[in-house]
């Protein structure tokens, strides 16, 4: 009962991250009014989201299911360098988000010199180049390690510290490589985000009106909040203890920042954020007028049919 109670729970979270992700970035590709820097940082959000969680949920329900825990050498390897790619790209990515929200508050007269579309595409691509050399080197120092026994791994899915704990040859080099890239795109990225947003705080309790203030700041924690969730669990995943029982906390931020952090993104961003609930309302507008149209089309096609067959 608790078997299916979870299968279900995985299978309905998975849904909604997809759904909830698909939705955001097709309401800001096709809404002539969300083409600006933010929603561009935020319709790539909504995709490495998408990408993220469908290189482990899936698994995960399948392993579930079947009751198969077993995952074959080359499918784990794969799982690792995609996990590892999207979490490093993301973590640059909520970076230039919150540069984003710097530039628009404390400098909204050069913000569209500044970011223009050229250098937001530059940032985006140079996000998914970073996260994509973090997985290179990470797969390549984790292949040269020696796995020994049954090969088991204590954990959801492959990732970096599970397969480290499971290799029986020295894995110093790779510790001091997850040490190293965590300090790049974990710490680093972090810290640039609290100095824009220490920034951002000073120049928001400047702005005499109240209602502005408020909305400004409505647009700001939105972001925020996904930066604490997704920063502190993955720096404590990527640093926190690595054996013992206290592997299961481990266990434990990982979900948090590998599933919960796409789950809530496009809820955090559509439910507090106006703009993109005008969007999605006019979206649906749409897709009910289109619906209608065919179904008025082909009834006045069933009735001629019906009408020549008659005559």
């Amino acid at each position: 009962m608790a078997c299916a109670f979870l299968i279900f729970l995985m299978a309905i979270i998975y849904i909604m991250i997809i759904i909830g992700n698909f939705a955001v970035f097709s309401i800001i590709k096709v809404d002539i009014h969300l083409q600006t820097p933010m929603y561009f940082f935020l319709s790539y959000l909504s995709l490495l989201d998408v990408c993220y969680s469908t290189v482990t949920l899936p698994a995960m329900l399948a392993n579930a299911i079947t009751g198969n825990v077993r995952i074959s050498f080359h499918r784990c390897f794969t799982q690792l360098f995609f996990f590892v790619c999207f979490g490093g790209s993301e973590c640059l990515l909520l970076a230039a988000m919150a540069y984003d929200r710097y530039v628009a508050i404390c400098n909204p007269l050069n913000y569209p010199v500044i970011m223009n579309r050229r250098f937001c595409l530059g940032f985006v691509a140079g996000c998914w180049i970073a996260g994509l050399l973090n997985a290179i080197f990470h797969t390549l120092m984790t292949l040269n390690l020696t796995f020994c026994g049954d090969h088991h791994i204590r954990h959801f899915f492959c990732d970096v510290l599970p397969m480290l704990e499971a290799a029986c040859s020295n894995i110093q080099s790779s510790q001091v490589l997850l040490h190293v890239v965590t300090i790049f795109l974990g710490m680093s990225p972090f810290l640039l985000v609290m100095n824009s947003y220490i920034h951002i705080i000073s120049t928001i309790l400047k702005i005499r009106s109240l209602e502005r203030r408020q909305k400004v700041f409505s647009t700001c924690s939105s972001h925020l909040i996904v930066v604490t969730i997704f920063y502190i669990t993955a720096m404590f995943n990527y640093n926190g203890p690595s054996s013992g029982d206290s592997f299961i906390i481990v266990q434990v931020s990982s979900v948090l920042y590998g599933i919960l952090s796409p789950m809530l993104n496009p809820m955090i961003y559509s439910l507090r954020n106006q703009e993109v609930r005008k969007a999605f309302k006019k979206a649906m507008t749409r897709t009910q007028i289109v619906i209608r149209t065919i179904r008025l089309y082909n009834l006045n096609l069933k009735n001629v049919k019906l009408h020549a067959l008659i005559s």
